[in-house]
This record gives C-alpha cells, sequence and structure tokens, in this order.
C-alpha cells in the first residue's frame, strides 16, 4: 500500500453522550495535531457540546501534556470553561464548555 506521506487523519467520534477525538494516529506530527485539536475545539464549541473528549492515551504523558499545552494558550482558553484529567483516566483530557 502506498501512502503520500500525509498523516492518517484523527480520529472523531459522535456518542450518545460525549463528542471525541482520538489523537493516537497523529502522535508524531505536531503540526497535525495542533489542527486536530483546533478543528475539533471550534466545532465542539460551534455545536454548543456541554463536553468534548480528546484522548491522547497514557503513554509516557508526552503527548497528553502537549495537548494541556495547547489548551492553555491564551486564544484557545477563550473557546472553553475548564479541563478535567481524572487521576483514574490520565489518558482522556475533557473539556467543558460554557452552555449556549
Amino acid at each position: 500500500m502506498e501512502t503520500d506521506g500525509a498523516a492518517p487523519a484523527p480520529h472523531h467520534e459522535e456518542t450518545d453522550t460525549v463528542l471525541s477525538l482520538d489523537l493516537h494516529p497523529l502522535f508524531r506530527n505536531n503540526r497535525d495535531i495542533d489542527l486536530a485539536l483546533r478543528q475539533f475545539l471550534l466545532r465542539a464549541h460551534h455545536l454548543g457540546e456541554p463536553v468534548a473528549e480528546i484522548i491522547p492515551g497514557k503513554g509516557t504523558g508526552q503527548l497528553r501534556g502537549r495537548v494541556l499545552a495547547y489548551l492553555g494558550q491564551k486564544h484557545i482558553r477563550k473557546l472553553y470553561d475548564r479541563v478535567e484529567v481524572r487521576d483514574s483516566n490520565t489518558g482522556r483530557v475533557l473539556v467543558h464548555f460554557t452552555p449556549k
């Protein structure tokens, strides 16, 4: 199978409860991670989702740290109310939005 060198698309999943973004396919490309996060957060905000889930996975925690740093940027911080990383599941980041 030939590839054009492009990173695989992130996995978006819409369930009955939470809009979800799985970053596992993008873990090596910082630009693709930032773009996927930006598009996902803007979409969740636009749709009026109360909560969106980002899945960086457990691993070494490096991707989770990158996600949290991205979410901490001032212009991104304006999109949501709070971020939650549970001690019981550090491989998942919940982003809570203000209801419209």
